[in-house]
């Protein structure tokens, strides 16, 4: 039987950096009332996912590293999908600091009372172009296509069950796509993009400066 969690936290996190999601649980973590847990990737897995509910880490079987993370959230969610009986999946990253915890109180309230699918800081992408995100990331292949779509930056977005179950089905275009949250937004269906939920996200999150000396040695 589905462990029933109506709202639940993925974050982003990898093997390399897990001192940022122990940064975060001894953190904001511990002031907000939801269900979490981290997402990390190992290749070596023999079942696609695995989930140590003590640790709060969701283990899924795929590369765990930047260049897979389309395929780390589609992992993750297809996990959620068949762990849970949810209404909403909110995703973050493992270097986000909540600076206004009641993000997550005004958001269940008003997700239990509106018909919503989508929601997070928009990106409304008018023309193609070609991202130079591999000037930040340079294990990226430089000149990523980025097509005409709307979508929520990775920062912070929320996804319905229904978005969830539609973009599982659409893994074979996901994992072929570089940019996580582009390749969740752009892989969404028009349908659940009528209305999105907008939230400036900058305001409820600060990106973390973590101490030199968590920095791990390459």
């Amino acid at each position: 039987m589905k462990k029933k969690v109506d709202f639940i936290l993925m974050i982003l996190n990898c093997e390399r950096y897990k001192y940022k999601a122990e940064y975060q649980k001894n953190s904001w973590l511990k002031d907000i009332n939801l269900f979490y847990f981290h997402v990390i990737g190992n290749p070596q897995l023999e079942k696609e996912f695995e989930f140590k509910e003590e640790e709060k880490i969701l283990y899924v079987k795929c590369e765990d590293d930047y260049n897979h993370l389309p395929l780390k959230v589609i992992c993750a969610l297809n996990a959620i999908y068949e762990l849970f009986d949810f209404q909403f999946v909110f995703k973050t990253d493992d270097d986000q600091d909540l600076i206004k915890p009641n993000l997550f109180s005004i958001l269940q309230n008003i997700l239990k009372t509106k018909d919503l699918h989508y929601g997070g800081k928009v990106m409304d992408v008018k023309q193609p172009y070609y991202s130079q995100y591999h000037r930040i990331h340079s294990e990226l292949p430089e000149n990523i296509p980025i097509y005409p779509t709307k979508y929520c930056t990775g920062r912070f977005y929320f996804l319905s069950k229904i978005a969830v179950k539609y973009l599982i089905n659409q893994k074979h275009f996901i994992i072929k796509e570089y940019i996580e949250d582009y390749a969740i937004g752009f892989n969404l269906h028009s349908s659940f993009k009528t209305e999105i939920f907008e939230i400036n996200t900058d305001t409820f999150f600060q990106d973390i400066t973590f101490p030199e000396e968590l920095h791990p040695t390459i």
